[in-house]
């Protein structure tokens, strides 16, 4: 049996059963029963024969609403291992980004090209940009993958910050110390800063993008004059249940520290937690069940009121980075300019395609398509190219269903500076600018 055909199969027999409901829970299990103790996080010897470990997502005094960590429960404790050492880091780059300087100008990119044979998802992580320093836990980097093979008793971890993955195409399964989590596109999964995982693939390729968050981690927005319902909703989030890995053989683990890879040779997979309880954990989420909340009157709402997740900072709504999608939804606003107007925005903003067509941006050739991705840096002027404006403007105003696309933006508070591998790509394109030539003078005084 293939790699492949091995997780499908793992996949399919996944059942509800199989995850547990909410983010930000207190969630717990176990693959073997009575392997977490009671009344206590770490007895004089932990049920099973197993090691107490804390893993700590957040500084110990951080206040309780903000605290993340897990207990594991594992084979074998963590610090049993050999000296980790450089290696090379590939197309992988981290903040501060020095390659270049930040650039004005509206930047699109299309889809990557195909990897060589054999290239995993970790070899094939590729960065466009960022921002903040990953030593001072601030910021974060855009990375898009493309890879054609499973990681093969190799682990990867990454102690610079949380990493949300965004397939765009072809299914993922995350093998974590916390238990099994499938992402596909229309799909994101988050893992938390310094879980160890896998990523084997459950098609013959797999492209898509990453957010590595330097900064405090994801949380659910505040809903404000909202209520108490809308946007993601906490119970759709999906944690794992465990399910842990007793091998004892050569596995690779690479650890992401401070913008460089390091890795050691383990004799045992450190995917051995038999055990846990937390809230330091990965999850997956279907874009889809986002409760889209909408203008049902007049004008376009701004596109804050799609955000998914955010990172906040000190200052009370700049986010360090905010994740936003474009989910099916309905438009009936009246005498009202439908898709996003022309605006300049001191936020920066990533966007991506996963599927079908963004209602702002001409498709096709040339054009923003899914596995591709536009950089407007703060202040630099954008909006609905002339092809939109011009379809927009004379539309007839009857309600319509936008369901022929799901488009995603990272926004953060901070310009993204593009990598030098990234300012020069052959697949960036060059007459972006172009889409908004021809945007003709209509006043009439």
């Amino acid at each position: 049996m293939s790699g492949i055909e091995q997780a499908r199969k793992t996949v399919e027999g996944l059942t509800d059963k199989s995850f547990s409901l909410g983010f930000g829970n207190e969630h717990s299990s176990e693959a073997v029963p009575g392997g977490l103790p009671h009344g206590r996080n770490s007895p004089q010897r932990a049920p099973l024969g197993l090691y107490a470990e804390q893993l700590s997502g957040s500084a110990f005094t951080e206040p309780r609403a903000h605290n993340r960590r897990s207990w594991l429960y594992r084979i074998r404790p963590s610090a049993a291992h050999p000296a980790f050492v450089r290696i090379d880091n590939g197309s992988l780059r981290s903040a501060p980004f020095t390659e270049s300087v930040p650039d004005p100008n509206r930047l699109r990119w299309n889809p990557l090209p195909e990897p060589e044979p054999g290239t995993d998802w970790l070899s094939g992580l590729w960065t466009l940009g960022g921002n903040g320093d990953t030593t001072q836990r601030t910021g974060m980097a855009v990375h898009l993958y493309h890879a054609n093979a499973s990681m093969t008793d190799r682990v990867f971890s990454d102690a610079d910050g949380e990493l949300l993955i965004v397939p765009e195409r072809g299914g993922l399964l995350l093998v974590t110390e916390l238990g099994l989590l499938p992402a596909r596109p229309g799909e994101v999964a988050l893992i938390p800063r310094g879980v160890r995982f896998r990523v084997e693939l459950l098609d013959e390729s797999a492209r898509g993008y990453v957010c590595e968050n330097y900064g405090q981690p994801f949380e659910l927005p505040d809903l404000g004059p909202i209520g108490a319902n809308g946007l993601a909703n906490a119970r759709d989030f999906l944690a794992p249940v465990a399910a842990y890995e007793d091998l004892e053989r050569p596995v690779e683990v690479v650890n992401k520290f401070c913008g460089n890879l390091w890795a050691a040779t383990y004799d045992h997979s450190p995917l051995d937690v038999v055990a846990w309880h937390g809230n330091h954990v990965p999850y997956v989420y279907d874009l889809h069940r986002f409760n889209v909340i909408g203008s049902i009157s007049y004008d376009h709402p701004d596109p804050s009121i799609f955000t998914v997740l955010t990172s906040p900072s000190d200052t009370p709504g700049l986010a360090g980075v905010d994740f936003v999608v474009f989910a099916p939804r309905w438009l009936v606003g009246e005498d009202t300019f439908r898709p996003p107007y022309f605006h300049r925005n001191v936020m920066s903003e990533y966007m991506g395609l996963i599927e079908g067509a963004y209602d702002a941006k001409t498709a096709g050739e040339g054009g923003f398509v899914p596995g591709g991705g536009s950089l407007h840096n703060m202040m630099s002027a954008h909006g609905p190219d002339r092809e939109t404006f011009d379809r927009a403007s004379a539309a007839e105003l009857k309600p319509q269903k936008i369901d022929d696309g799901l488009a995603f933006m990272f926004e953060t508070r901070w310009p993204v500076t593009a990598t030098g591998q990234a300012a020069s790509a052959d697949h960036l394109q060059k007459g972006y600018d172009t889409v908004w030539q021809g945007l003709e003078r209509h006043f009439r005084p």
